[in-house]
Order: C-alpha cells, then sequence, then structure tokens
C-alpha cells in the first residue's frame, strides 16, 4: 500500500473524526442558508439601487454605516452571552441561561435605542464625517431616518436568535430570517421602481421596506418561541432574576467582547471614511464589494458560529481536549475554503461587476479591490473563526480584545490613513494597506490557539452562584 508522507498523514488522522463534521454540518447547514439568503437578497437589493446611480449606491452604503456599528455593538453583547449560554446549555442549566438572556436583551434594547436617536436627530451631521459630497448626504439623511426605527426590532430579534443558536435551535431564527429578508428585497424592489402598485420611492423605499421585514420578523420569532416552549421561553421574572453578584460575573468577561466590538466597528467606519475621501467612486466601489464579500463568506460564518456553538458546549462539559480538537480541526477548513473560495472569486469577478449599473471608474476599481480581497480571504475567515468560534467561545475576552479591537488601530487604519491622506494613493491600494491588520491578526491569533490560554470553563463560577 502506498505510504503518504507524514504531514499529510498527520492532517488525515486529525480530521478523523466523523462526529465533528455531523456536529459541525448539523449546525453550519442553516446559519450558512440564513447567510446566504441574507447576502443574496442583500446583494440583490445593492444592484436595485444601483440602477439609480452611483450617488444612490454611495448614500445607501454611507447610511447603513450607522447601521453598521449599531450591529456590531449589539453583536458584541449577544456573542459575549453566547460565552455564558453555549455553556450553560452544556450543563441543562436552563435558569441561568435565560437570565443571561434577560442581561443580553436589556443591554442590545439600550444600544438601539442610542443609535435610533442618532439617525433621527443626527443624520446629517453623521454622513458629513463620511463624505463631503451634498448629493450624497441629502439622500442619505432621508434614507437614515426612516431605517433608524429598524434597530429597536433588531435588538429583540438578534438577542433571541443567538441564544437560540447556544441551545442547537438555529432552524427557527433562520427559516424567520429568510422569509423576512425575502418580504425585505421584494417590497425593496417594488418601492424602489413603483411596480404592483406600490409608490415609486427611490432608495427611501429600501428604508421603508426593511422597517416593514424586521418588525414582521421580531414579532413572528416571538410568537415561535414562546408557542412552542423553547428553552429561550423565558417569563419577565426569569429573564431579570439576577442580582450583582451574578451581574458581575457576567458583565466583566461580557465588556471586552463590547469593547472589542465597539472598537473593531469604529475602526472599519473609519476605513470607509477614508474611502469616502479618497472619491465618491471610492465608496462607491467598496459598498460593492462589501455585498460580494458578505456572499464569499456564508459558508464560513456559519463555521465560525457553530465552533463557537461547540466548543463553548464542551468546555461548559468538561471536555477541555476535545474543544481544543474542535477549533483546530474549524481552523484549518477555514484556511483551506478560504484559498478556493478566493480563486472562484478572482475567476469571476468580471461578470458578477457587469451586473452593477454604474460608472466604468467605480467598476475598474471594485475589481481591482476584489483581486486583493481574493488574495486576502482565507486570512479574513482564520482571523474570524479565531476571534468568534475559538477565543469567545472559550472565555477569553481580554485577548480576542486586543487582536480584534485593537490592532486595527495600531496597524490598519493608520496605514490606510497614510496611503490615502499622505501619499494620495487610489482606492485598492489604500485597501491593501488596511489588509496589514489581518496578517497581524492572524500570526497572533494561531499563537494563541496553540497554547490553549484561551480555555476557561465560565459556566462553572457562575453555576457556584446559582444553583437552581
Amino acid at each position: 500500500m502506498l505510504s503518504l508522507p507524514r504531514p499529510i498523514q498527520n492532517i488525515l488522522d486529525f480530521y478523523r473524526d466523523p462526529e465533528y463534521f455531523v456536529n459541525i454540518r448539523k449546525l453550519a447547514l442553516p446559519i450558512i442558508a440564513q447567510q446566504f439568503m441574507f447576502s443574496a437578497l442583500n446583494m440583490a437589493g445593492v444592484v436595485f439601487v444601483g440602477q439609480k446611480g452611483d450617488t444612490a449606491v454611495a448614500a445607501v452604503g454611507l447610511a447603513n454605516q450607522v447601521a453598521f456599528l449599531m450591529s456590531l455593538v449589539n453583536f458584541g453583547i449577544v456573542s459575549g452571552a453566547a460565552m455564558f449560554t453555549a455553556q450553560f446549555w452544556g450543563r441543562r442549566d436552563i435558569p441561568n441561561l435565560r437570565r443571561v438572556l434577560g442581561l443580553c436583551l436589556a443591554l442590545a434594547l439600550s444600544t438601539g435605542l442610542f443609535f435610533m436617536l442618532l439617525s433621527q436627530f443626527f443624520p446629517a451631521q453623521i454622513l458629513n464625517i463620511y463624505s463631503n459630497d451634498p448629493a450624497v448626504i441629502a439622500a442619505g439623511t432621508n434614507y437614515l431616518r426612516i431605517y433608524g426605527w429598524t434597530f429597536f426590532f433588531y435588538a429583540v430579534t438578534f438577542s433571541y436568535a443567538y441564544v437560540m443558536r447556544s441551545t442547537g435551535d438555529v432552524k427557527t431564527p433562520t427559516y424567520i430570517g429568510v422569509g423576512a429578508l425575502a418580504l425585505s428585497t421584494f417590497l425593496s424592489y417594488a418601492l424602489i421602481f413603483g411596480k404592483f402598485g406600490l409608490p415609486e420611492m427611490g432608495i427611501e423605499g429600501v428604508a421603508f421596506a426593511s422597517l416593514i421585514a424586521r418588525g414582521l420578523e421580531c414579532g413572528v420569532l416571538l410568537a415561535f418561541v414562546y408557542a412552542k416552549k423553547s428553552p429561550v421561553a423565558a417569563s419577565l421574572k426569569e429573564l431579570f432574576s439576577f442580582d450583582t453578584a451574578f451581574l458581575g460575573k457576567v458583565i466583566k468577561p461580557m465588556m471586552p467582547v463590547i469593547l472589542n466590538e465597539l472598537l473593531w466597528s469604529l475602526g472599519i467606519t473609519t476605513y470607509n471614511i477614508v474611502y469616502g475621501h479618497i472619491s465618491t467612486d471610492a465608496i462607491a466601489a467598496i459598498n460593492i464589494i462589501g455585498t460580494i464579500e458578505q456572499v464569499a463568506f456564508v459558508v464560513f460564518i456559519g463555521i465560525s458560529n457553530s465552533t463557537a456553538v461547540l466548543v463553548g458546549n464542551r468546555i461548559g462539559a468538561g471536555q477541555e481536549d476535545e474543544a481544543y480538537l474542535y477549533a483546530g480541526r474549524s481552523l484549518g477548513l477555514g484556511a483551506l475554503g478560504g484559498i478556493l473560495m478566493g480563486i472562484i472569486l478572482a475567476l469571476v469577478k468580471t461578470p458578477i461587476l457587469m451586473l452593477y449599473n454604474v460608472s466604468p471608474a467605480v467598476i475598474e476599481d471594485a475589481s481591482r479591490v476584489l483581486t486583493i480581497f481574493s488574495l486576502f480571504m482565507w486570512l479574513r475567515i482564520d482571523n474570524m473563526i479565531i476571534v468568534v468560534g475559538v477565543l469567545r467561545a472559550g472565555g477569553d475576552t481580554r485577548f480576542s480584545l486586543f487582536l480584534d479591537g485593537i490592532i486595527i488601530w495600531l496597524v490598519g487604519v493608520p496605514l490606510a490613513a497614510l496611503g490615502a491622506f499622505a501619499f494620495g494613493l487610489p482606492v485598492y491600494f489604500v485597501y491593501l494597506f488596511a489588509m496589514s491588520e489581518e496578517l497581524t491578526k492572524w500570526i497572533l491569533g494561531i499563537q494563541r490557539y496553540f497554547s490553549r490560554k484561551w480555555i476557561n470553563n465560565l459556566a462553572q463560577n457562575l453555576f457556584e452562584i446559582f444553583q437552581d
């Protein structure tokens, strides 16, 4: 029998665990389906908006930066909570799981209210940070005032959906979320162009469509949760039955996650400020690439989120060696898959970009940015798995904060600003400078994984406070 080289044999042995693939597939496929629908429908929405020209694409993209900031802060809250809920579910500790959900809801709703008020009272001032194009600011202001009302519904839906995933129920929020996105896309098309007897509203129609869909999504999800008596179907008393000792134990490891997402999202939005001040064409190109990125990442978001659940469950159950192996397998899959996806994107980028009715200059910039993205995609995927699926699942939130929230300000943002404002480089070179952040994060993150210092049993600490 032909013997394989030792390194290849070691890799095959590392992946010779059918249970890992069964568990990953069970959790990841519904998440992938939801993310694919979300990304594809979002891309379709940008294509619709693109028929209105470069200014419309730039206006919607910049207005959505407020939603982006809000969603990432809330992602920090719910993924921080998920560190506990995944481990509590591993112990089948329902009372503490529900208490963490209550805390998650309170924080997410507070964040949603804050950003909603910003969108109502200061939309033009916010957009002026990103662009000095009056037409872009005027269009984006009207859009943001309408879209801002979705933030309340988003906070509730996201909190329940994420904790449901911690318990293994990924299908319910996936089906409901996909239905809401399909409705939003249909209404966006109808309201942008005045189809099916509805008024023609331009890009404001996209905002109204999102508001209707988000409201229905929230209501339907809550109805299913309580009708099915889900583990997250908590009463108000169960949601908020925590004292200061419990609050302190949960908030302490959660705060670095929230701060991590805040700093990282501010870093990403600073990149967009840099791109926006290069030119309106530059920010339009970046916004187009953003929708393509979302589609390219769908499989890997599923792997990352399912890894977080599986790793957290196993740490909570005291199976730390198995948690380490699961995390390592996902990192390997992410790297290989990212290389393959990058090659595919490089091959099909031209027909994809032809879908957008924008100027040749925007298409040229977008094509070059997409080439760079294709080369760095595997690094970005592995970094996502390291932060979300490994470090946070293991409760290593301080290192996660440094890796994801600080490195971007030490490396990526300064180099991007230097390229744009000191050297006057075009947007694709500035984007390349920003990717230096990803290489730095990957080197440090892989070292942290091998150290095993990220494995912390958070559920055991809280179990000592509440033993219901």
